[in-house]
């Protein structure tokens, strides 16, 4: 079995998936619990594009999320897990190059008896 460029399937051979790159994405830095309200369905939004400064993976997050994209498609789509891109949002989110919200809530629909009342009521005209 061949990966996509006619390579041999399996692990990286750079490396790619090792914890000492993850350990270097983050800068060794866990999670922030301050920023709880990151979650897998929570939507992120690039306010700017990348500089030349900006880190590759951070990069690829502004590039990614010029529409709307969940934390959860972000991981999947950069290949890493949740735990360092929510490391890197937070870090996005710190400088303003993102905007991170909770999904749109399901809407609250109004209650049967007055909308019998309003159907009534138009029947009536």
């Amino acid at each position: 079995m061949s990966d996509q460029h006619g390579g041999p399937a399996g692990p990286d051979p750079w490396g790619e998936e090792t914890p000492e790159r993850l350990y270097v994405i983050t800068g060794g830095r866990p999670a922030s619990t301050k920023r709880s309200a990151i979650d897998l369905v929570s939507l992120v939004v690039a306010q700017v594009g990348p500089d030349p400064m900006t880190p590759p993976e951070q990069a690829a997050i502004l590039r990614l999320c010029r529409s709307p994209l969940s934390v959860a498609e972000v991981s999947a789509y950069l290949r890493l897990p949740v735990s360092v891109v929510n490391v890197l949002l937070a870090d996005l989110l710190d400088r303003g190059s993102v905007q991170v919200r909770g999904p749109v809530p399901i809407a609250v629909l109004p209650d049967r008896e007055l909308l019998e009342a309003v159907i009534n009521g138009l029947q009536r005209l």
